[in-house]
């Protein structure tokens, strides 16, 4: 058995599935991040109450979901870098960083995984480089400690032409990404959706043994998103990771009881969209 294991099964122990809500905006220096999560803490206890597999917090945030008492909360998944990629004009210096002693951090706070980006932007192979360079530091501290490592490759479309945070659904460019995450020693993959989710089993053919979960992008539509989710779960994702679709919903909690049913239970777009209130 890995060391890793024990953390793993902390976060695919109901069904080999994982619905992991990404809490962690705030990071990113962007404002519109924040809508949704001005209050931290109630998000968070709002999601905790719903029950997903885990929640993604940075360093600062993190403290809210440990100390919240009982046996059964969701698992944490800590972030554990930062980068300037995301407001609608980009910057001339592009960077990421990455916190301090991250998987040592991980460990104190009794997290059940790390996530680091692998940024693909348009003419930026600095910023690629870059990400590169902290992954290969990050993956023997995590093997050594027993910390699985969920790296999460990202093609953005061109910031002149969709403004900052948009998803390139392109194929050709998820794929080779996502080989190399896997080439990097992810334990766990938080991938890009794309343009036509019936083509999802390419990317996780790709990932090989890894699991793969399937962000969610951009805000959309219940129903829609519900029939992307389970698109991705019928071509063999192991999960997904949703920030924006959760928190900026009418109904977080109904929502994430939906996106549970439609991970854990197979349950259809129809039978998920009745747990929510519209």
């Amino acid at each position: 058995m890995s060391f890793s294991k024990p953390r793993m099964n902390r976060l695919f122990a109901k069904t080999g599935r994982c619905f992991d809500v990404a809490i962690d905006h705030g990071f990113f220096n962007e404002v519109a991040f924040l809508s949704g999560i001005e209050d931290m803490e109630k998000a968070v206890r709002t999601v905790v109450e719903a029950a997903p597999d885990a929640i993604q917090l940075t360093l600062g945030q993190a403290k809210i979901l440990q100390s919240i008492l009982g046996p059964r909360k969701p698992a944490l998944v800590l972030r554990t870098d930062a980068a300037n990629v995301y407001n609608p004009k980009l910057h001339e210096v592009l960077w990421s960083k990455m916190i301090a002693d991250p998987v040592e951090q991980a460990l104190a706070l009794d997290a059940a995984c790390v996530v680091v980006n692998l940024l693909l932007l348009p003419n930026q192979p600095d910023l690629h480089g870059q990400c590169v360079e902290r992954i290969c530091a990050l993956k023997p501290q995590c093997d050594r400690y027993g910390m699985p490592l969920m790296v999460e490759p990202l093609v953005m479309q061109a910031n002149d032409t969709s403004g900052g945070y948009m998803v390139d659904g392109d194929l050709k460019k998820i794929l080779p990404l996502v080989r190399q995450a896997v080439e990097l020693g992810a334990d766990i993959i938080k991938a890009d959706p794309c343009d036509d989710p019936k083509e999802y089993h390419k990317v996780i053919q790709v990932a090989g043994k890894v699991p793969v979960l399937v962000r969610g992008g951009g805000k959309a539509a219940t129903r829609e998103i519900l029939q992307r989710t389970a698109e991705v779960i019928q071509q063999g994702a192991a999960g997904i990771v949703y920030g924006r679709n959760v928190i900026q919903h009418k109904d977080p909690c109904g929502i994430t009881r939906a996106f549970m049913a439609v991970v854990h239970e197979n349950a259809t777009p129809e039978q998920a969209a009745r747990m929510v209130k519209e």
